[in-house]
């Protein structure tokens, strides 16, 4: 892997990785329609650790605060705070854990096609939309977290596991389904991404230590430059423009990234 494809995927997965368009579904299919070598297992836990600092940056005072909170519900046994919110964060991510130790080689081996990757693509794409105006025609949405969203929204991540999905899409579109507001629904799914992603940058990083390739170190730190710079303004910039116009160009660009795969 030269430079040049370096700097490429580490923009689409710092791009990608917090939009609703399938980080998974870009970084499956250009690599295959242009025929670039795999780019390793080093490169992958580089690409999710710079996606990590990322969101943990931008949301360094609500993950302080979180932290606080969480403590103190479990030193006086009692929820109190934001603790809620916290304990949602941890419990949300054992359904999409289990089902990854479960059934990632099964995924990884049976699911990575452009056909699989197409359907998903469209079909939890127009899932988004539909859940957007549901939202919106309910005229009032919330802004608290209760017991039952965690399981909802665990549940529906686990879904991101297709290649394909989005799993801040998927995670967005079950918070809109059963009514919070587009702004929690947004920070949910990205707080929700943060012990997703250190768990996949840990699995990697054993794999990692039993794959005995040579590794470029100039091109892992430009890489995680460019991912970490990509993601953190992706972030910015996904929440203010959301709030404005919703998901619907998402929503478009899903349908025809789709219909195009299906072409290919």
């Amino acid at each position: 892997m030269d430079i040049v494809q370096a700097i490429t995927l580490a923009f689409i997965q710092g791009f990608t990785e917090f939009l609703p368009i399938s980080s998974s579904a870009h970084l499956i299919v250009l690599p295959k329609f242009l025929d670039w070598p795999d780019q390793g297992l080093a490169f992958d836990v580089i690409l999710h650790f710079a996606t990590l600092c990322a969101v943990v940056l931008y949301y360094r005072s609500t993950l302080v605060m979180l932290g606080a909170d969480f403590f103190s519900s479990v030193a006086n046994r009692r929820m109190q705070g934001d603790s809620l919110l916290a304990w949602g964060i941890l419990l949300g991510t054992i359904p999409v854990g289990i089902t990854g130790l479960l059934f990632n080689d099964a995924i990884e081996t049976h699911l990575r096609s452009f056909e699989v990757v197409a359907y998903a693509t469209i079909f939890f794409g127009i899932m988004l939309g539909l859940s957007d105006w549901v939202n919106r025609s309910l005229g009032k949405s919330r802004e608290m977290i209760q017991g039952m969203d965690i399981l909802v929204i665990g549940c529906f991540q686990a879904l991101a596991l297709i290649p394909g999905t989005s799993r801040s899409g998927i995670t967005i579109t079950a918070a809109l389904f059963i009514g919070l507001s587009r702004g929690l629904s947004i920070k949910f799914a990205f707080l929700l991404s943060i012990p997703v992603i250190i768990l996949a940058t840990i699995l990697k990083t054993i794999d990692l230590f039993q794959e005995p390739n040579q590794i470029d170190w100039l091109i892992l730190l430009i890489s995680f430059v460019v991912a970490f710079l990509t993601s953190y303004l992706t972030i910015v910039f996904f929440i203010r423009l959301v709030e404005r116009i919703g998901f619907l160009p998402f929503v478009v660009y899903r349908i025809l990234l789709g219909a195009l795969l299906f072409l290919i």
